[in-house]
């Protein structure tokens, strides 16, 4: 005997409805409408670490791009017929038309594809209600029910059917069932099969006849595929994706599954009401004895058998939440943040076995963050750090470094994690690459490199292999880096790689990489950088100009970094040579300067000179204007400590003409106005005395006692010892 339960896929009240009439029926095997070549798959079912929401993957082996996912939540009616068999120890067959066939073809077969006709829309109009979900809802979730109400589902779905053409692909889906269920019905005399609601009609009997089906089922395109199971998430199935449409509320779904009825309701805003205590919004006992009425309340005024979500959320904002909490409740409770788990030696490809055992072994899990903290100077820091950056490498972006905070000049690393059930489709992809996560990843990168061919492109393939702990690839990255810096016409391109890769060789010690390699390659860029840093600034406009000025502070940052001996002659010498040509623009003549300032190569006296001659009768005003927006832009302090910098600035200013003051205005205006506060304010003070003696930078009523608590104060941070202090 065959029992027929027509469910909606991903609804609580018909996952409820399924079990009750299991323990009614007792059949001796239960069908799901899953595909036929998942049986083996499911044997996982019963497994007591397969924690819903996961999903079958099936993919075609050799082209993992073409796949299909079957998620299964804890309130989707299959997976609790399946883990009602597992309990009383029946088989579970899967009768819907094989993976093989569905994803042969130049384009697959959607499990989800549309009926022909919206037949809960079609009963609901009937009924004289626009909307399909709500009365659905009304009609079957809320109200539950055993075979009786299963009966009735099937008579509304044979009425809906009746004279309509199905379509070819389900005509194929069905016939596949019933060609399943005969051969099943030969040796089970009592049969539960949990479909959808659409399909019931066409697996009631009388059956057309067997060699019918056959015929349909005849010469069927077939792939060879791959099944795994994957873990899933209420936000992934808030969307419609593989098998069975999506659902809004995943999280308010499983919530009414768990606790249904009024008091599972109450409970709801109980959840409600510490989930906004939680962010600093008001929610009190009164709160959620009003809401809980006033959804009652509304779904009377409804007409409604019981409050559904649409109550339960008018009242939560009514009452409780307001406009500002309500859309905080509707994504952490209403779709949630829920990620399943999958068994370690449950079927996958080796390279996402691989990743598991990694992930145990490091105590990571998909459903960690939002943020992990990590130390590189521990073996945990250290592991977690490779693997996740190794995980990038695949292409997998499971987490982020967060920025400016844990940049590669620190021992500490911040990681925003943000797992993706499409990541499994990702792995498979990537397995063809290697069986473990670091051969893979090693692969993948040194497929990069190959195929990089600028500087900058083997720089970021290089960084990601140190960071990956991929040694590997360094040896050939570098020989690339070589040959692309020496055959590389673009030496902005150059200036580009020589930060990164000071960086990496600075601070590649703080995760126990091996960078000395690296050195040699860092010395021809170097070269390179000092041989065309020169051609490359002349004849600039202001926007190249804008660039230039921030590639060579970049370099000049660079060289200090690793104190490269570049820094003594080889560089100021280039400095020196950008700071008095005529062909450089204004910017780079300044920024040059005020670089060599700034690294102590240039005394006073020289900066001066370089100032007045770019300041001088004979040079273009717009000219001086950008040398001084070049040497002053973003900081202004050396001004204050400088007074006859100052007052060459001054005189130049005061000496414009009127037509030369206009045309420079809006320069000078944009480059003084990047000061500091404290720094426009102690200038001004300057120039409204009328004299350009050094402003204090503290008030005339000093406090002594205070001042020397404050000195002592910064003694001790610096560490200086009771003698120093003398």
């Amino acid at each position: 005997m065959i029992h027929r339960f027509g469910i909606r896929h991903h609804g609580p009240g018909s996952a409820r409805s399924v079990v009750a009439a299991l323990d009614e029926v007792q059949p001796d095997v239960v069908a799901v409408e899953l595909p036929a070549d998942t049986e083996r798959a499911l044997a996982w079912v019963a497994a007591a670490d397969l924690e819903p929401p996961v999903a079958l993957l099936g993919h075609v082996v050799g082209q993992p791009h073409r796949a299909a996912f079957l998620p299964l939540a804890e309130f989707s009616p299959e997976w609790q017929a399946m883990r009602w068999a597992a309990a009383h120890q029946r088989r579970v067959i899967p009768i819907d038309l094989s993976l093989a066939h569905l994803l042969a073809g130049d384009e697959p077969a959607l499990l989800d594809e549309q009926a022909p006709v919206d037949p809960l829309g079609e009963l609901a109009a009937a009924a004289g209600d626009a909307d399909a979900e709500r009365w659905w809802d009304d009609v079957v979730e809320h109200r539950g029910g055993g075979l009786a109400a299963f009966d009735a589902v099937a008579e509304a779905m044979t009425a809906v059917r009746a004279g309509r053409d199905i379509g070819w692909l389900d005509a194929r889906r069905e016939a596949a069932m019933r060609q399943a269920l005969r051969a099943v019905c030969t040796e089970a005399p009592t049969v539960a099969v949990v479909c959808g609601a659409w399909h019931v009609p066409a697996l009631g009997e009388p059956w057309p006849p067997a060699r019918q089906d056959a015929a349909l089922l005849r010469g069927l395109p077939k792939v060879k595929v791959g099944i795994s199971w994957v873990p899933w998430s209420h936000r992934r199935l808030a969307a419609a994706s593989g098998y069975g449409a999506g659902v809004v509320s995943p999280g308010w779904y499983a919530h009414v599954f768990a606790h249904p009825g009024d008091h599972g309701r109450a409970r709801w805003f109980v959840q409600a009401a510490r989930l906004l205590r939680s962010r600093g919004m008001q929610a009190s006992p009164d709160h959620l004895i009003a809401a809980t009425r006033a959804a009652v309340s509304l779904a009377a005024l409804r007409a409604r058998p019981a409050p559904g979500l649409a109550e339960v959320l008018d009242a939560a904002e009514a009452v409780m939440a307001g406009s500002g909490g309500i859309g905080l409740i509707v994504d952490q409770l209403v779709v949630g943040d829920a990620i399943g788990s999958v068994p370690a030696d449950a079927p996958q490809v080796p390279l996402a076995a691989d990743i598991n055992a990694t992930m145990r072994t490091l105590r990571l899990k998909p459903g960690s963050g939002p943020t992990v903290e990590l130390d590189l100077r521990t073996a945990s820091g250290r592991g977690r750090s490779v693997f996740l950056h190794r995980l990038r490498a695949l292409g997998v972006r499971w987490g982020t470094v967060a920025e400016g905070r844990g940049s590669s000049g620190t021992f500490r690393e911040t990681w925003t994690l943000s797992w993706h059930p499409e990541f499994a489709i990702q792995v498979v992809e990537a397995a063809a690459a290697g069986t473990t996560v670091a051969a893979a990843a090693a692969a993948r990168l040194t497929e990069a490199v190959a195929a990089a061919t600028a500087p900058a492109d083997l720089i970021a393939c290089l960084e990601d292999a140190l960071l990956a702990d991929l040694p590997g690839v360094v040896e050939p990255a570098v020989a690339r880096l070589a040959d692309a810096a020496a055959g590389d016409p673009d030496v902005n391109q150059v200036m580009d790689a020589v930060v990164p890769l000071a960086r990496t060789l600075r601070y590649g010690d703080v995760r126990a990489t091996q960078v000395a390699s690296l050195r040699v390659a860092f010395d021809g860029l170097v070269v390179r950088v000092l041989a065309g840093a020169v051609a490359a600034c002349r004849g600039l406009d202001e926007d190249h100009a804008a660039a230039m000025v921030e590639r060579l502070a970049a370099v000049q940052g660079a060289l200090a970094l690793i104190d490269h001996p570049a820094r003594g002659l080889a560089w100021p010498a280039v400095l020196a040579e950008l700071a008095g040509r005529s062909d450089a623009h204004g910017l780079i003549a300044g920024r040059a300067t005020r670089l060599l300032h700034d690294a102590d190569t240039w005394v006073a006296d020289e900066v001066r000179g370089s100032f007045s001659r770019a300041l001088s009768v004979g040079t273009a005003p717009s000219r001086g204007a950008a040398f001084v927006e070049g040497f002053l832009a973003g900081s202004g302090t050396v001004l204050l400590h400088d007074r006859a910098l100052l007052e060459l600035i001054d005189d130049w200013l005061c000496g414009l003409t009127a037509d030369a003051f206009q045309n420079t205005v809006a320069l000078l205006r944009r480059t003084f106005g990047g000061f500091a506060p404290a720094e426009r304010r102690q200038l001004g003070e300057l120039l409204r005395r009328g004299s350009l003696e050094r402003a204090d930078a503290f008030a005339d009523d000093l406090d002594p006692v205070t001042a020397t608590r404050a000195m002592e104060t910064v003694r001790w941070m610096l560490g200086a010892t009771p003698a120093d202090r003398s």
